[in-house]
């Protein structure tokens, strides 16, 4: 599996009814772009037992990341091919259109939930 990128400190909340959830996204153009459109409320489902995947409204950024990655628990990623956001908390194989974006700080909450359910994304602070 590839390395996680470096963050650039910029935290983002993620808020599933009342736990708020932490992360830190990668200074690279996906990252940019996401916390551009934040604040955003999106709708979560599971996809493969592996991950969250909530669809954007608008794409992100492709300038200067690669193909394609792999993803390890706690990743926050963008699958660009269905232009998804993903919370990964299994891992998950190389594939093409997979950009790392961030890290998690915790996956209790995300492993634990059997349901759909709305998050809304912010900046900490």
């Amino acid at each position: 599996m590839t390395q996680q990128p470096p963050t650039d400190g910029t935290t983002i909340t993620i808020t599933i009814d009342r736990t708020v959830l932490t992360g830190n996204l990668a200074d690279n153009a996906a990252s940019r772009s996401l916390i551009d459109q934040l604040p955003l409320t999106l709708s979560f489902t599971d996809y493969g037992g592996q991950e969250k995947i909530a669809d954007l409204p608008t794409p992100l950024s492709l300038d200067g990341v690669p193909a394609g990655d792999d993803a390890d628990p706690l990743t926050i990623g963008y699958y660009a091919p269905r232009q998804a956001l993903v919370l990964y908390y299994e891992p998950v194989g190389y594939f093409n259109g997979i950009v790392r974006i961030g890290t998690l700080d915790d996956l209790t909450r995300i492993r634990g939930l059997n349901s759909d359910f709305t998050a809304t994304l912010n900046l900490a602070g």
